[in-house]
């Protein structure tokens, strides 16, 4: 039986928030149709271990593998072939307000290097569908609501078809049940495709019903929290 290549992979890694490092030591794996969940107190680094995976934050130690990459000796012009592989989405949706749901998704296609038209307009099709929201391609960010808006961030996180979806705070904005939808969307991802899910959350009641692993940030360290197994 082969061995299951990790797509992310960090070890003994000290990572930054800001200018000083936040979380010492950090290992963790994350398979493929894995879904992990980064949960802990504000500051203590949940959104650093993000922002190191997209090459964002620098790696201050050890070492980490993101889909091939290894981010420790990265070079610039290689961040944009990472993060091809990888759909990040915000807490704040982060939507182009000046253009349509279909020219923010088009403006991300063209961005990582679509250049056939036809094929630029089945991929937008493909996504929408993928998120109900297809028949509402023209409309403008501001004509949507919070759970619309953060179903086409969705959307866009699919568009070049990751391996993991990183997602920080993505029910953060929205109420309750608005959240249970985006959350039944993902895992619905993360279950029928197979794509790998890394959120980070503040909320352990969504962990709860939506499980997964789950990797708390507390004390400048990071660790997976070990569950009964009934």
């Amino acid at each position: 039986m082969e061995e299951r290549k990790p797509l992310i992979s960090f070890r003994g890694a000290d990572i930054f928030g800001g200018e000083n490092i936040v979380i010492y030591g950090l290992d963790l794996d994350v398979f493929p149709g894995d879904f992990v969940y980064i949960v802990g107190k504000v500051g203590t680094g949940k959104t650093s271990v993000i922002r190191t995976v997209i090459a964002e934050n620098r790696l201050a130690g050890g070492e980490c593998s993101v889909c091939g990459f290894e981010l420790g000796g990265i070079k610039e012009k290689e961040i944009p072939f990472l993060r091809r592989k990888l759909g990040v989405v915000f807490q704040d949706f982060q939507l182009l307000m000046d253009r349509s749901v279909e020219e923010n998704l088009e403006f991300v296609l063209k961005a990582t290097g679509w250049k056939n038209g036809q094929g630029i307009s089945r991929r937008i099709e493909e996504v929408l569908d993928a998120v109900g929201m297809r028949h509402k391609a023209h409309r403008m960010p501001h004509q949507l609501s919070g759970g619309e808006q953060q179903r086409v961030a969705i959307a866009r996180a699919l568009l070049n078809d990751p391996q993991v979806i990183l997602a920080d705070e993505p029910t953060g904005n929205l109420d309750s049940e608005t959240a249970d939808g985006i959350m039944d969307l993902i895992s619905g991802i993360n279950r029928d495709r197979g794509t790998a899910v890394v959120m980070v959350t503040h909320n352990l009641s969504i962990c709860e019903k939506y499980p997964g692993r789950i990797v708390e940030c507390r004390n400048e360290s990071c660790t997976e929290l070990v569950r009964d197994r009934e």
